[in-house]
């Protein structure tokens, strides 16, 4: 558990907690402790700045009686320390006290002990020395700054202790759930794991999680079209291979039981080699949009006019469409496209071949070729029944078929091959309902 990422993001929530209460600690400790020392010694400095000048003014006599009117002025009297010593430190004037050790360099504030009504207390003080000898002291008795440190700094202590308390709960809570929401998230992939394909992670709010969720969601959405597709193909694959095998076996048997008839035998064998080139011929078709989904054919590509291409296929399937009954017609003006001239012309022939294979008999095929604001489409469209809107998103599914009765040749995979080739060439493939018919168009890039 220790080498989760929610262990670490909670330990990490909680030193920082700690350290952003350290640097507030100090802040506080600073603006208010601080703010009173460097209060203090702008006081002690500026005494001994007015006592220098009484002493250079009037001597020892005037410097003592301004000692004296200092500590009269009933401004700080209970912490103002002010005094005269002599060189051998005999108190010569004020209310200096015994203090112990030596006493600083001339000019240096320091802290000392001193003792005031026979009680010793902590104080800053400066010593300047006079021409004489002797040494002019004043500081500050520390007392009101003890107190307020002390207050401070139990306050900060108690703070301190909540904080880590608080940073520490906080930081379990936080790991509590973070821990929840990935725990639902492997609960839902074990699921899936073990073969609940339609299980889903349950999202709730609008937060990154929530979003990461959605993106499962959809990502496992995917999945399972991807699986039923798979199970559609190979479901496909095994119907359209059986037929033809077993009519290959049914003729070779035949062709053994008549071996005494030459004829027969090369009539048998002839249509066995058919149903094995279409056997040969779905696999290479599967082969084909394999190798179309790689954009190995996009190395190949060159400036090609997407009109002329239609108008010679047009005039390619006129005579099958005739045939049929059907009226083919083109339409369109010279429309510049990058692409494989091959692979265009292999799309519009399955898109041509179908619209004649399901057009109605005595209607019309129209392919024109189009462009909107400098977008070229390439359009082929049908009079005939239609498609029923609840095959519309299946008809480019690899082996799907309206007609599932199979009564009408193919095997299902040409809307898939253009598909391909259209995503190839960095365009889509739109199909819609036309009223009456159908209509395919492959819209392609700028060019």
């Amino acid at each position: 558990m220790r080498g989760s990422i929610a262990f670490r993001l909670a330990v990490g929530y909680g030193v920082l907690v700690a350290a952003s209460m350290a640097a507030l600690s100090v802040i506080v400790y600073v603006g208010t402790v601080g703010v009173f020392e460097h209060s203090i010694d702008n006081k002690i400095m500026t005494v001994e700045a007015h006592l220098a000048d009484a002493w250079s003014a009037g001597g020892r006599v005037g410097l003592v009686r301004e000692i004296d009117a200092q500590l009269h002025d009933l401004i700080d009297t209970d912490t103002e320390v002010v005094g005269l010593v002599d060189a051998r430190g005999h108190v010569l004037s004020g209310n200096v006290g015994r203090w112990n050790g030596k006493l600083p360099q001339s000019g240096e504030l320091a802290f000392g002990q001193m003792e005031r009504n026979g009680t010793p207390v902590s104080v800053r003080f400066v010593a300047a020395r006079l021409d004489d000898g002797s040494r002019l002291i004043v500081g500050r008795d520390l007392i009101e700054l003890d107190a307020i440190r002390t207050v401070v700094e139990r306050a900060l202590l108690v703070s301190g202790a909540v904080s880590i308390l608080l940073a520490f709960f906080g930081a379990q809570l936080f790991r509590s759930r973070l821990e929840a929401r990935i725990g639902r998230i492997r609960r839902t992939t074990a699921r899936i794991a073990a073969g609940e394909l339609s299980s889903r992670i349950v999202v709730m709010g609008s937060d990154e999680f929530a979003r990461l969720g959605d993106d499962i969601n959809r990502m496992l959405d995917r999945i399972e079209a991807l699986m039923e597709g798979v199970r559609h193909v190979s479901n496909s694959i095994a119907h359209d291979l059986r037929t033809p095998l077993s009519r290959v076996r049914s003729r070779l048997d035949r062709a053994l039981q008549a071996s005494a008839d030459p004829h027969a035998l090369v009539a048998d064998a002839r249509l066995a080699i058919e149903d094995i080139d279409s056997v040969i011929s779905l696999f290479d078709k599967l082969l084909q949009i394999a190798a179309l989904e790689s954009g190995v054919r996009a190395g190949t590509f060159e400036k090609l006019d997407l009109a002329a291409i239609a108008h010679d296929m047009t005039e390619l399937y006129e005579a099958a469409a005739e045939e049929q009954g059907i009226a083919l017609t083109f339409s369109g003006a010279p429309t510049p496209i990058r692409g494989d001239r091959d692979l265009l012309a292999s799309a519009l022939a399955s898109l041509i071949d179908n619209a004649i294979k399901y057009g109605r008999s005595g209607a019309r095929v129209e392919v024109r070729v189009e462009t909107a604001d400098g977008v070229p489409a390439l359009a082929v469209r049908d009079y005939g029944p239609g498609v029923p809107p609840a095959d519309m998103d299946k008809i480019t599914r690899r082996f799907y078929r309206v007609d599932q009765s199979r009564n009408l040749p193919g095997n299902g995979l040409g809307l898939s091959i253009v598909t391909a080739i259209t995503q190839l060439h960095g365009g889509t493939l739109m199909l819609r309902p036309a009223d009456p018919g159908f209509e395919a168009s492959m819209v392609f890039p700028q060019a």
